[in-house]
């Protein structure tokens, strides 16, 4: 059965399966030490053109807790979207490990935090009762499938710097963002002052296993401490790395993510003729948001499992992946327009 419920309900691209096969021939060094992990670190180098640091670990809530525990203190507060994954969607983990006050900005229609917000939060610097805040973490995509621009995160990055915060990308789905923009994967991280990145792999077609990219090279200094800390050391690293090499060797990820992303702007597209149907946010890379009846969601989740986003407008997520056919989106139309 196919969904449209997440991207992490898909199984695995057939490039990252073979180079998952392929690194399970032989043995090799434990714990990153290996040439895969080794030659894949290099890859990143070349591909964020500079001179990243790369910890591998195992899930999205693991590179989360290890890249803000690396930047921050106990006493320290952290700036997010109040529909950003690491403040409702990781249960208690980012607080637990790193002690910090999460902070929750609202965000405008799309999903996205602006820089008049973030500043009016800036406040009591150097006040021993308050919070020190010492990062802004952005979601690229949004939690709303919408992206920033270059120019938006440019002047994030900016922000942060003159007031000598951390700037984190939760990027579970970077790839789709750059795929969106029809950039690189530089443009929204190198060149735009990002500190630390976690870069997921998972939804775009990985079986498993994040990435924590370090730009700052200040934080190197406790970040290999703190990855085993946080238990996200994996001891045969190198089937993380392989499946980033086959993801990052010749832009493999863009055809993924572009085809992803096409799939969710030809099911918007289909869905605009119901006038029951509201699309709700812009469509800008692999996901469509809409409310439609509530007495649809029983039929419609049986042929095609989703999430309710907002139960009291009754606002549903609709996940495109790379596996996503143009006939699965004509077989839930259909359905629709049985129920219509």
């Amino acid at each position: 059965m196919k969904s449209f419920a997440s991207d992490n309900y898909a199984g695995v691209l057939p490039e990252v399966m073979q180079a998952l096969y392929d690194v399970n021939k032989e043995h090799a060094v434990s714990y990153g030490n290996d040439a895969v992990t080794q030659s894949t670190i290099q890859l990143f180098k070349t591909v964020f053109d500079a001179n990243v640091a790369v910890h591998f670990v195992f899930n999205g809530t693991g590179a989360n807790v290890l890249s803000i525990s690396a930047a921050t203190q106990s006493y320290n507060a952290v700036l997010c979207a109040d529909i950003s994954h690491i403040y409702n969607d990781e249960s208690s983990a980012p607080e637990s490990f790193t002690g910090c006050r999460f902070f929750p900005l609202p965000t405008n229609s799309e999903g996205k935090l602006e820089i008049d917000t973030v500043k009016q939060r800036l406040i009591r610097k150097g006040d021993l009762h308050f919070p020190q805040i010492k990062m802004l973490s952005l979601t690229q995509s949004s939690e709303y499938g919408t992206v920033y621009t270059v120019e938006e995160l440019g002047a994030f990055g900016q922000l942060c710097k003159e007031h000598d915060l951390y700037f984190h990308i939760d990027g579970s789905r970077f790839f789709n963002a750059a795929a969106a923009l029809g950039c690189g994967l530089k443009d929204i991280s190198t060149n735009v002052g990002v500190d630390i990145l976690s870069l997921g792999g998972t939804k775009l077609g990985m079986m498993f296993g994040e990435a924590v990219v370090v730009f700052n090279a200040q934080l190197n200094e406790h970040l290999k401490y703190k990855h085993k800390q946080v238990m996200q050391l994996a001891s045969k690293t190198r089937f993380i790395a392989a499946q980033y090499q086959a993801l990052l060797h010749n832009e493999s990820w863009r055809n993924s993510a572009l085809h992803a992303n096409k799939m969710a702007h030809q099911l918007a597209e289909a869905l605009k003729p119901f006038d029951a149907i509201k699309i709700t946010r812009p469509v800008s890379a692999n996901v469509v948001f809409a409310t439609i009846p509530q007495q649809w969601n029983n039929t419609l989740t049986t042929a095609f499992p989703f999430y309710v986003w907002r139960e009291d407008i009754n606002e549903v997520r609709l996940m495109c992946a790379w596996d996503t056919q143009t006939s699965e989106i004509e077989v839930l139309v259909a359905t629709i327009e049985r129920l219509v």
